[in-house]
């Protein structure tokens, strides 16, 4: 089974499931589906940040500085970000990921409800190989530096200026 083959829970605007579909039907259709953000943290606090694989369906060689992914059917969203977690970080024993909060991505044709997560992996990482061309911990200003700079992927990007806002009213 290849990752366009792999069956997504349908949502409306309300995260109500309404129907199921293969992921690359639901891309290619524009169908509203859910997905999860991780940001992994070391043990130094620095923010894992990744370039995305040339053959991934969306985004294929873009920035990342978050790990995650979509929600399969059936699964929770806390499933999903343990699982996507570890997958992506390619570490097993992970502490499960705290989530923050959820809101509701839209960019151009695709939608999707959007969780967001953070966590702390003091493992050595291995990250996926189909996943990860390239990847490092970087602190907080690094990664701003780097925001000017490098191709993001937009959902993280907009995960990211939710997560600062989310912090400054938290503290």
């Amino acid at each position: 089974m290849t990752p366009s083959d792999e069956i997504l829970d349908i949502v409306d605007e309300n995260d109500e499931v309404v129907g199921q579909a293969p992921r690359g039907e639901a891309t290619a259709r524009g169908l509203r589906h859910r997905c999860v953000f991780i940001e992994a943290r070391d043990a130094e606090g620095r923010v894992f940040v990744h370039r995305r694989t040339a053959t991934k369906l969306l985004f294929p060689s873009y920035y990342d500085m978050f790990v995650g992914g979509v929600v399969g059917a059936g699964e929770s969203y806390d499933e999903a970000a343990l699982r996507e977690a570890e997958e992506e970080l390619g570490v097993s024993g992970l502490p499960e990921p705290e989530p923050l909060f959820r809101f509701l991505y839209t960019g151009g044709k695709h939608s999707w409800w959007s969780a967001v997560y953070q966590v702390r992996c003091e493992l050595p990482v291995s990250p996926q190989v189909e996943e990860v061309a390239w990847h490092a911990f970087l602190d907080g200003a690094e990664l701003e530096e780097r925001l000017g700079e490098w191709l993001w992927v937009p959902d993280g990007v907009e995960a990211y200026r939710r997560l600062k806002e989310f912090r400054a009213l938290s503290s």
